[in-house]
């Protein structure tokens, strides 16, 4: 056992590094000039030897002129590599279009705003190579720089994916170590729609989790509004599992169960106790609740079916393309 960890910290990991890019512009400099360092041989604090091979920045249809930023970095750093992806597909689906490009042992995944610290892969990758884990998310030791409500609504997310909807990996983050393998098997086959984290769960089974401190946003407003943040939560229930419809079904049976207790406990009144029945009110309180009842599952239902009719019909989950939209037209 001994002779195995002396062969280990003498191997040099290779790492990818795999960067959405949406709102870059004024943070992504500060970001590939962090990794450069990283782009030689360096030492884990477990004493292994890693280096990065690549940073690939995913232009997810980039709101600002991140491209042109990309383009002045690629002219400075050799080991950057772009993709351009035909429009904007979301976070989840920009780092599955990098994840499958990747070359190297391992993929990391990290944000473009500067809240994850690169220096930390190495005490990421000392976790997965010392608990034999094919991943690693971060766990961060200080809450978001967020507002509360946020931050509150994301750590909901996380309590319903553990406990509710069944999820085996744990607390997940964007900031991610993956054996490169298990990243790019998972960017082959991840249909559209399907969470990136519950992808992964289906083919590791468990995560290991590495404590680390998030640094304060570079200078620019988050890219999630509410109403993405909902979606993105709306995208990880669907694709959890059935949990929910079963949920659903076990509502129903309460409901009949309800319903069956409460017309017995009326018909007994009526013969024993000769007290009249009124009517009216009762039937429009249940008719509300069982017809909303009925409504909501319906519609979750129909979720599922239109995730399932989406996968069938062989929707992308991105497209890679030779430039950004905004070259169009012009002269190369």
């Amino acid at each position: 056992m001994q002779e195995d960890d002396t062969r280990d910290q003498r191997t040099l990991h290779e790492i990818s590094v795999v960067v959405p890019v949406y709102q870059g512009e004024h943070t992504l400099k500060a970001l590939a000039d962090e990794i450069a360092p990283l782009t030689v041989s360096h030492e884990t604090p477990g004493g292994r030897l890693f280096r990065v091979v690549e940073l690939l920045l995913v232009h997810d249809g980039a709101v600002d002129q991140s491209a042109d930023v990309m383009r002045q970095l690629g002219s400075r750093y050799p080991f950057l590599r772009f993709i351009w992806l035909s429009r904007n597909y979301g976070q989840h689906p920009a780092t599955l279009a990098g994840m499958a490009s990747t070359v190297a042992e391992w993929v990391v995944t990290l944000d473009e705003d500067g809240q994850q610290d690169p220096r930390h892969v190495g005490r990421m990758l000392d976790e997965a190579l010392d608990r034999r884990a094919r991943l690693v998310y971060a766990s961060p030791t200080n809450s978001p720089p967020h507002g509360f409500v946020r931050n509150w609504l994301s750590q909901l997310a996380k309590w319903l994916s553990k406990r509710v909807l069944g999820g085996r990996i744990g607390a997940f983050n964007s900031f991610r170590l993956i054996e490169g393998e298990v990243a790019r098997g998972v960017a082959a086959y991840c249909s559209a729609d399907v969470y990136l984290d519950v992808a992964l769960s289906w083919v590791v089974g468990t995560a290991r989790h590495c404590p680390l401190a998030l640094r304060t946003e570079r200078g620019r407003p988050s890219g999630y509004t509410f109403r993405r943040l909902l979606r993105h939560f709306w995208q990880l229930v669907l694709t959890s599992g059935t949990l929910p419809l079963r949920f659903i079904a076990l509502l129903g049976g309460v409901s009949i169960l309800f319903g069956v207790l409460g017309s017995a406990f009326v018909f007994w009144e009526r013969l024993q106790l000769k007290i009249p029945v009124q009517g009216w009110t009762s039937i429009f309180i249940v008719t509300c609740l069982f017809g909303g009842l009925i409504l909501v599952s319906l519609g979750v239902i129909a979720e599922y079916l239109g995730v399932a009719v989406s996968m069938a019909m062989g929707k992308p989950a991105y497209l890679i393309v030779s430039r950004p939209a905004e070259d169009i037209g012009r002269k190369p």
